[in-house]
């Protein structure tokens, strides 16, 4: 494990000590007739109804507290907040809510956001009573990642003492033009679609930083080169620039010392160039991170004055290449093929939230035992500490952004703008190896003819690619493809024998013409095959209840046994692994959920069938040769 990692600490790779979780229990309340603003419940009067609920946990999970699964528009919570620790400003921050939020302390606006999956975050040091935030940083209510301030002040802010008050308010809505992955839009779940979540799913938090201070890093790994980049930024507005302020960062792996670089601070944003090859410190001079060994090295941020530290931040990066060529993707310059499982990640009692960090370690370990490298994380941007823990286990990751699902200018905002902060915030992980912006046409239901829906994938496609050239990216996962640098395919046959016939022929598979017995096309109207890779990136999804038999809901027939469920596995699998020109696949999927029972475990985390038998079926698929 990094030497950053802390327990819960939500933010794994851009680490501070001085944090405080804000989870548990906060005062809560309904608004179905969205009376709150009218009545003041931004000044925190909460109606005399109101409840208790726990957070990070939606309400219309068990977990909560409440476990209401009936659509409600607005939701209101309320809570306390210490002050601010002397000298330091506060940040509060919103792992994701669900849609809408806004955000007041002492009944003040600290800021809004729009989108469900992503963090924001806003200094609301001038907001709170008590307390001295020092000078220098950025005024009560300033935002990050997607959120708009509100009023601020300068520090102290006259606030005097006494208790602050948080409170928020989370609207949600039905809109098919809102991005909302696998949250249902009607009063029941139907086909692959779950109960919506509403409000706050994930942490909150308190954060502790000095007013002058580094705001994040990007760090690039160059694997031929042995070189890591880092592009950082400080506190805009900073009155040091120039006077003597540096940044330094020193590398170090499993406690041995490889680097130390430094350079001098004149303006908000910047970079710097370490490199990590050390044959004095480790005989193999650099280590390359692969699922196989999870290489991490360790980096120490500080922004010194005078080369006295007032600011230190710990993380850590993966030195690993990841490269399309020959029709291949490439890890560090090898042929990779991915055995991945889709990975939906609810749970029973808590729907989209994980119970805890344990949960989600204890998920990878039995992906990994199953005999997959990797999961496609799907229509979910999953707690940050997974990603932390695909980096410090070994478990290849795609990252997928959820669905809206009907286009129109405000879903094209919405998306856009939701996306590109994912892309920033995950960047940093070694395990997330490609973006997955679209997935089956959904949120672009005419993308096969539609100019402007083209234009849209196209241009999500490229914007990725401007902050984040080195992963793949795909264009709409499935089929319909338009610019793409890997081709990945969806089929739900049964039949090995009949996926073996119907993939045989490359030119067959990816052409123009239509595959899935005529269902979708590869590619788009007016694009073709260009050489990528291919992966056949779902299959499987067999509805298989243990010890109830067939009929339960998947895909395809239902296996009457775990025999006849491992050998259509099987069948399948192997026709894949079989097929020269494909690296890879994703089997349809890791859990049961709600009311698909198509996982290789229960919806309580148990091995519906053998997994030793699992894990063999999917160790002999490395490919055939090409």
């Amino acid at each position: 494990m990094p030497k950053c990692y802390i327990k819960d600490y939500p933010r794994p790779q851009f680490v501070r000590r001085e944090w405080e979780n804000l989870n548990g229990e906060w005062d809560f309340a309904f608004d179905d007739a969205d009376a709150g603003l009218k009545g003041g419940w931004q000044l925190g009067g909460f109606p005399a109804d109101s409840r208790t609920i726990k957070v990070p946990f939606a309400p219309e999970c068990a977990a909560s507290g409440i476990g209401d699964e009936a659509f409600h528009p607005v939701a209101w919570y309320r809570r306390s907040l210490p002050a601010a620790p002397p000298g330091r400003r506060a940040v509060l921050h919103f792992e994701g809510c669900d849609y809408e939020t806004s955000v007041w302390v002492n009944g003040r606006l600290a800021g809004t956001h729009l989108g469900g999956y992503t963090r924001f975050s806003f200094d609301v040091t001038d907001l709170l009573k008590g307390g001295d935030g020092g000078s220098g940083g950025s005024g009560g209510g300033s935002a990050s990642n997607g959120g708009s301030g509100g009023s601020g002040g300068s520090a102290n802010n006259g606030n005097g003492g006494g208790e602050n008050v948080l409170v928020v308010r989370a609207a949600d809505s039905d809109s098919l033009e809102q991005p909302r992955g696998k949250q249902r839009w009607r009063r029941e779940n139907f086909g692959c679609w779950y109960v919506q979540t509403t409000g706050i799913w994930k942490t909150v938090w308190m954060e502790y930083r000095p007013p002058i201070c580094v705001e994040k890093v990007k760090m690039t790994p160059s694997l031929a080169e042995g070189l890591l980049r880092v592009e950082w930024d400080v506190s805009p507005g900073c009155p040091l620039f120039g006077d003597g302020l540096e940044l330094a960062a020193e590398i170090s792996f499993e406690g041995a010392p490889i680097r130390r670089v430094a350079c001098s601070v004149s303006q908000p944003h910047g970079s710097l160039c370490a490199d990590v090859r050390s044959d004095s410190a480790m005989t193999w001079g650099l280590r390359a991170w692969t699922p196989e060994d999870p290489a991490l090295y360790d980096i120490e941020f500080s922004l010194l004055h005078g080369g006295r530290p007032i600011d230190a931040v710990s993380s850590y990066f993966g030195m690993r290449d990841i490269k399309i060529a020959g029709g291949r993707v490439l890890l560090n310059g090898s042929p990779l093929y991915q055995r991945l499982v889709l990975d939906q990640g609810y749970w029973p009692d808590s729907h989209m939230t994980p119970p805890g960090e344990a949960a989600l370690a204890d998920d990878i370990a039995k992906i990994k035992r199953l005999g997959f490298n990797g999961a496609r994380k799907h229509q979910k941007i999953e707690d940050e500490r997974f990603f932390y823990l695909c980096d410090a286990l070994g478990l290849l990751a795609w990252c997928e952004m959820p669905s809206a699902y009907a286009f129109g200018d405000g879903m094209a905002r919405a998306f856009a703008g939701e996306w590109l902060a994912v892309v920033e915030q995950h960047y940093n992980h070694p395990s997330v190896i490609a973006w997955t912006p679209f997935n089956e046409s959904w949120g672009i239901p005419g993308v096969s003819s539609s100019r402007e829906q083209q234009h849209f994938t196209q241009a999500v496609c490229h914007l990725t690619k401007a902050i984040d050239p080195m992963r793949p990216v795909i264009s709409n996962d499935g089929w319909e493809h338009t610019v793409s640098d890997i081709l990945t395919l969806h089929d739900y046959e049964e039949s090995g024998a009949a996926f073996l016939r119907r993939y045989a022929g490359k030119e067959g598979a990816v052409g123009r013409g239509s595959f899935h017995n005529g269902f979708k096309a590869p590619f788009a109207e007016g694009f073709e095959y260009a050489g990528q890779p291919v992966i056949i990136s779902e299959f499987g999804g067999i509805a298989y209840a243990s010890g109830t038999g067939g009929g339960a809901w998947g895909y395809g027939a239902g296996a009457e046994s775990e025999e006849a469920f491992l050998r259509r596995l099987d069948g399948i699998a192997s026709a894949i692994g079989s097929l020269p020109y494909v690296c890879g696949y994703c089997y349809t999927q890791l859990t049961d959920v709600q009311q698909e029972v198509n996982g290789l475990l229960d919806a309580g985390r148990e091995f519906k069938a053998s997994c030793e038998a699992v894990r063999a079926i999917n160790e002999k698929q490395n490919g055939a040769a090409p």
